[in-house]
């Protein structure tokens, strides 16, 4: 499974998707309504939302926070669908991944990173 197929799968319920952007259920079923995001419904129609959906509920409230109305939220999302990027990034490769891994948990001096969990302890330099 690719990454992309990865971020588009249903995972959360609406609430952890509260949790994880500070809005409230009320606020995320508005922009649902209003089509800046669609999640997945479960057999007992219960929404479920993918990495994706998350991202993009994390943008709008950025740019609502940042003064635009619905409308210019709406016309940035239209852009960002009519505009393609020159280059794409490759997706890196377990090995590549792998090996960043090391580099970042290899380094205690270089301050806090993104694998300072629990996790990290399995990925340290013997």
């Amino acid at each position: 499974m690719d990454l992309h197929a990865r971020r588009q799968m249903p995972l959360f319920p609406i609430g952890i998707v509260q949790k994880l952007t500070g809005l409230t259920a009320r606020q995320i079923r508005y922009y649902e309504e209003h089509g800046l995001v669609q999640p997945a419904r479960s057999e007992g129609n219960q929404r479920l939302f993918s990495f994706d959906d998350v991202e993009r509920l994390l943008e709008v409230r950025s740019w609502l926070d940042r003064g635009l109305n619905m409308a210019g939220v709406k016309a940035q999302l239209a852009r960002r669908a009519t505009s393609t990027p020159d280059t794409k990034r490759p997706e890196p490769s377990d090995k590549e991944l792998y090996k960043w891994m090391q580099q970042q948990l290899g380094r205690p001096d270089a301050g806090p990173n993104e694998f300072q969990g629990d996790l990290s302890r399995f990925y340290r330099r013997k």
